[in-house]
């Protein structure tokens, strides 16, 4: 038996020097397969962990999750994911213009403005200016007549003298602005095919939502990062995004499924030391006389997307918008023709920006994920005898936080003086000094041909694939429902939660009630405005209609298909 267990422990021991020979072979010839390259070490990148960078590597990360949403629908509601009750915005309409607020309009859309002198009547002499000229001639008296029309048919109207100056400009200038299209449709779409396949729209909604930087930060935020010894160095850092919503309705609009050809080649849309010379308005947009709301994102450029068939096909691009200048004749500011120069370009660069955002919203692009195109629109705003131009171009969405200081590309807005379409209309009703210098300038937008046709993975490289594309009707209607819900911009059916006056006196200046029960969200920690989109409660499904059986309790709450 002792000589077994001697034989036993040889055996062991055997075999263990045979598996420690060999896992030295084996280690040696891993080592000679080794090569120069492979022997040097690869270390992970040292990340940042201090809470600032933290918190900007959180926001690009959501960046990066809002771009890899597959659908355009589900990318809209995906912005308003992280709050329930809306954002904090900016409130830009096309019926407010304060005074001094071409600075800020730069600002906040990234433009440089250029201003085109107004031009006499010259001589044509290239091919498409005599062309251009012929269309004016013809196109003179049918102006003409539409105008004489418009204004026989308001003054006509029961009841038209008795509105504000403010309506009654509208009124009328809606008339010419309808009459003047019809008139110019029907005598260049002979002769301009592209002019056959636009869409008009009549008092569209155009609304447009983006993030701005380089804005100083609110009191509140600077009181709350002072009162904290580890953000002291951080309460006047300017990198506090200011939310910003535009909402418009221009008079009429007129689309088309191929872009206009850009004026600005991509080595002047990429200069970083003209993005530096842009104006900067670094104070709160109320000082000037802006208001600010809490809503929901909304991105409309006057139609649902991808309405009408197949994507390239679609009228998805502007052609050119009539904005109205009515708000601006009660200014007291005026009365001086530069103030007034000033506030009908800023009205032109922020109703031609929002447009242009609002349809890029449509081809998968937002604030966070900027365009790979540039895109091109012009815009008119006319009270109907004055009538100022622009053409606007936009090349980049990124301008919020860093991207204020850092991103090189910028947006471009030349516009014209107003120029005066007419004299006046006389007792008789006939048109007294008509000017073919604007007409020549309008004809001239509507002349323009949008040329560019992309393909669907260069029009939209960021969607994956379309919502009818889902198999699943339950989903397709709760986004579908759910992206009209937030752009109606209705109220919650349970209103945010406020703070009493007497709960703030008793219970938060001076507690007072030490015995009283902690109910209310201020005493449980509890921030109402980070409540986050799909937090609320099902939808019940009644039994009759439940899925699977009345007693199915599977299927007693409807789904949620939240990006």
């Amino acid at each position: 038996m002792k000589m077994w267990k001697l034989g036993h422990g040889k055996q062991l021991q055997h075999r263990l020097q045979s598996a420690i020979v060999n896992g030295a072979r084996r280690l040696q010839s891993q080592t000679k397969a080794i090569t120069d390259a492979d022997a040097e070490p690869e270390y992970p990148a040292i990340k940042d962990l201090s809470f600032k960078a933290r918190k900007e590597q959180i926001a690009v990360d959501w960046h990066e999750e809002l771009r890899q949403v597959p659908t355009i629908e589900e990318k809209l509601i995906k912005v308003n994911m992280p709050r329930y009750y809306g954002y904090k915005v900016v409130q830009l309409t096309d019926k407010q213009i304060p005074y001094n607020a071409l600075g800020l309009t730069q600002h906040y859309t990234r433009t440089k403005l250029e201003e085109v002198p107004v031009k006499g009547k010259e001589e044509a002499t290239t091919t498409d200016q005599k062309q251009l000229e012929s269309f004016v001639q013809t196109a003179r008296g049918d102006l003409i007549d539409a105008l004489e029309f418009s204004h026989d048919y308001y003054s006509n109207q029961p009841g038209s003298q008795a509105v504000d100056p403010i309506t009654k400009e509208q009124e009328l200038t809606q008339i010419i602005v309808e009459q003047v299209n019809r008139a110019i449709l029907q005598v260049l779409q002979g002769d301009c095919p592209h002019l056959l396949d636009v869409e008009v729209d009549y008092n569209p909604r155009h609304e447009a939502f983006w993030a701005v930087g380089g804005v100083e930060p609110p009191k509140n935020v600077v009181s709350s990062k002072k009162g904290r010894d580890w953000q002291k160095d951080d309460a006047n850092d300017k990198v506090v995004d200011r939310l910003v919503q535009y909402t418009g309705s221009p008079y009429l609009s007129l689309r088309h499924h191929q872009q206009l050809q850009p004026w600005k080649s991509p080595e002047e849309s990429n200069n970083i030391e003209e993005a530096k010379k842009l104006p900067r308005y670094t104070h709160d947009a109320r000082t000037l006389g802006y208001n600010c709301t809490h809503q929901h994102a909304v991105n409309v450029p006057g139609y649902w997307p991808n309405v009408g068939g197949s994507i390239t096909s679609f009228s998805n691009f502007g052609l050119i918008s009539f904005q109205s200048r009515a708000h601006l004749a009660t200014k007291s500011f005026a009365r001086d023709s530069k103030e007034l120069q000033d506030a009908l370009h800023a009205l032109g660069i922020q109703s031609s920006y929002a447009w242009l955002l609002a349809q890029a919203n449509y081809n998968g692009f937002n604030t966070y994920n900027d365009i790979t195109y540039p895109m091109n629109t012009q815009t008119i705003i006319t009270n109907g005898r004055e009538w100022s131009f622009y053409e606007y171009q936009l090349n980049t969405l990124l301008q919020h936080s860093r991207h204020v200081d850092e991103n090189p590309r910028l947006n471009f807005c030349r516009g014209t003086a107003p120029l005066p379409l007419y004299g006046e209309i006389s007792a008789s009703g006939k048109v007294v000094d008509f000017n073919e210098a604007a007409l020549n300038q309008l004809i001239a937008f509507y002349v323009n041909s949008p040329v560019i046709s992309r393909s669907t993975e260069d029009l939209q490289p960021y969607v994956q694939s379309q919502l009818l594309d889902y198999d699943n009707v339950e989903q397709r209607e709760f986004i579908q429902k759910t992206v009209q819900h937030l752009s109606s911009k209705r109220p919650r059916h349970l209103e945010l939660p406020e703070i009493y006056l007497w709960e703030k006196i008793y219970k938060i200046d001076h507690k007072t009630r030490p015995m009283e029960a902690r109910r209310r969200y201020f005493e449980r920690d509890i921030n109402p405005w980070r409540r986050t989109l799909d937090q609320h409660d099902l939808t019940y499904v009644p039994r009759a209609v439940r899925p699977g059986g009345r007693k199915n309790r599977e299927g007693r709450f409807k789904k949620t298909y939240y990006p």
